[in-house]
């Protein structure tokens, strides 16, 4: 109960100070919204969608992906900057357990990337997508998983690697597993070899599964093998960045 009470005090805090700034929500939407609206149509013109609505149906779940990948990999960044500027070590003299200081974190900004989501996908409605909400509802449960891996992955390289490669590292890291998820390019026109590489791509499984959510096949297998192995790793990846935390912030 303690946990989950300090994991809340965290979430409530940080929460707080992201909603305060509406030039910081403005920023963190702008990103994902610019390429909604002015990606779509080069999609539709080079797949020869019917409509915009079918063009959003393929490229949404492809941008969800993209910002649960990158929103969380970069939130190292975030947590670097805390430290430096001594947020973590005021929290770190209250009764607040380390663990509940980096997973309210953590959620913070897995709500942050499924508060984009919902509004790019009101965006999209508008524009002719047509989703059921019990869909959307799941895409969200996948995107929420790839953000915890992502930012989970990340606070521990952010404690482990000095900051000076912090970004180099990332780019690095982020790039390669992008275009294995075939969010940028399809893996359908890949090699074989990548395709196979692909399948030890986590992101890869949840691309695949946010494009059977998005088509309307929830019952399909890639839909809970993907909730499966995101599970499972972020799990496995908040264990390691929580371990890292309480020996660096101690």
């Amino acid at each position: 109960m303690k946990l989950a009470r300090d994991t809340w005090l965290t979430f409530q805090y940080e929460a707080g100070r992201q909603f305060h700034s509406p030039l910081a929500i403005a920023a963190a939407l702008l990103n994902p919204m610019t390429y909604l609206l002015f990606f779509t149509p080069f999609l539709k013109s080079v797949l020869h969608a019917p409509s915009y609505g079918d063009a959003f149906r393929i490229y949404v779940p492809l941008l969800f992906c993209t910002m649960g990948l990158f929103g969380g990999f970069f939130s190292g960044f975030a947590l670097v900057a805390a430290i430096r500027e001594g947020v973590i070590t005021r929290l770190r003299v209250t009764p607040l357990s380390r663990v509940g200081l980096l997973l309210g974190r953590q959620l913070m900004l897995v709500a942050m990337i499924c508060f984009q989501a919902v509004v790019i996908t009101v965006a999209a409605i508008i524009f002719g997508l047509r989703v059921p909400p019990a869909n959307f509802l799941l895409a969200l449960v996948v995107v929420a998983m790839m953000v915890l891996l992502g930012v989970s992955i990340s606070y521990a390289l952010a404690l482990f690697v000095p900051e000076r490669v912090l970004g180099n590292l990332m780019n690095g890291v982020a790039q390669p597993i992008s275009l294995l998820a075939g969010v940028l390019i399809p893996l359908s026109i890949a090699p074989l070899w990548v395709r196979r590489v692909a399948l030890w791509n986590p992101w890869a499984w949840g691309a695949n599964s946010m494009r059977a959510i998005f088509d309307d096949h929830i019952g399909a297998s890639v839909v809970w093998e993907a909730g499966l192995i995101l599970g499972g790793l972020a799990v496995v990846a908040v264990l390691l960045s929580s371990r890292l935390f309480n020996r660096e912030i101690a």
